[in-house]
């Protein structure tokens, strides 16, 4: 991993470095380099945007507001292992379309009625003892149990593909067969105070699942479609929810003796993440809450300990579709809400 690591931290900061390391000076030519990088950026990723329209200047203005950001986040790392930011597919968004196209912003409140809502106290929910010592490191990535990097495109259902990946690989895990199970489903069906493609909760999923008994269908038989439909559901089969508190050695223990989990997060400042060890500029406060990922793992055999998270934003971005998020400080909130489940 530490080699691995390395060479992706030098590949990303030679990204970064292609990107952001411009000196922000209002000179003719420095604008003219940004510009250029720009028309580079529109072909990269497919932009459809004319030369001099208005469109155009407005995506060119946002795509410059992004450098002089990731400029601001890689002048604070503090180590080579720190985040590295730069241009992402996410660039040319202001910062209010990012949170509308790829957020939930009114995440927080769905946590805040979770607190204080009687599935906390659940005869179902289960607490595990910590054990005498955990691994150094945790990466169910290598049991073969993840199915791939789902991209959610502008469908705000983070909070179903979070769970829908931890029902997958928590069957894996008991069945030793993986399968890609439909997230469509959940959008379309699993109500219960969510919204489909306009947001949702992991825990008000996980009540539903287990109150319906529904059983997820496999993918190829109810397909994404990034919109929020009626409701096709069948029939019913089962799993156990656990509300873990917010506690990191709880949830430490949890992806070491037990599986992957579901966590709710402030993902504001991800929009131009590349790669490296998220510790600052996340407010892990539950009025920040906005996305929703799963945690696959940990690692504390280095200097600075990290989760590793997986996203649904496409295998396009970070780190193949992943992210890491320091240890310790409860860093973008992730420890807020966590949601496990055993598969029955």
């Amino acid at each position: 991993m530490a080699i691995e690591w390395k060479k992706l931290l030098i590949t990303l900061t030679i990204i970064a470095l292609c990107f952001v390391g411009i000196p922000i000076h209002v000179s003719k030519e420095k604008v003219e380099e940004k510009e250029v990088l720009f028309q580079v950026y529109i072909k990269k990723h497919n932009k459809s945007y004319v030369l001099g329209s208005t469109e155009y200047h407005q995506r060119y203005d946002s795509f410059k507001e992004s450098m002089t950001m990731v400029e601001k986040l890689n002048n604070n790392r503090s180590s080579n292992l720190s985040a590295v930011y730069g241009i992402t597919k996410f660039s040319d968004l202001t910062q209010d379309e990012f949170i509308k196209h790829h957020l939930v912003p009114k995440l927080h409140h769905h946590v805040k009625l979770r607190l204080q809502s009687s599935l906390a106290h659940h005869n179902r929910i289960k607490t595990r003892a910590l054990p005498d010592q955990l691994p150094l490191k945790v990466d169910w990535r290598e049991k073969k149990v993840l199915t791939p990097i789902r991209n959610q495109r502008t469908c705000g259902a983070c909070w179903a593909f979070s769970v829908v990946e931890t029902v997958e690989t928590m069957s894996a895990i008991k069945t030793g067969s993986l399968q890609v199970l439909s997230v469509q489903e959940v959008i379309d069906c699993a109500r219960n105070g969510n919204m489909g493609c306009d947001g949702g909760d992991t825990c008000n999923l996980l009540e539903w699942l287990v109150a319906s008994k529904t059983s997820i269908e496999p993918e190829k038989m109810y397909p994404f479609t990034w919109l929020t439909q009626s409701c096709k559901l069948k029939g019913a089969v089962g799993s156990e929810p656990e509300a873990v508190p917010g506690e990191e050695d709880m949830l430490m223990t949890l992806l070491a003796s037990h599986g992957p989990v579901a966590v709710a997060v402030n993902a504001l400042n991800w929009q131009n993440y590349l790669g490296g060890i998220i510790q600052f500029h996340c407010d892990g406060g539950v009025d920040q809450l906005n996305h929703a990922v799963q945690l696959v793992g940990y690692d504390r055999s280095g200097p600075t300990p990290f989760y590793i998270a997986r996203n649904s934003w496409g295998a396009d971005f970070g780190d193949r579709g992943f992210l890491y998020l320091a240890m310790g400080s409860n860093i973008c909130g992730l420890a807020t809400e966590v949601a496990s489940l055993d598969v029955l």
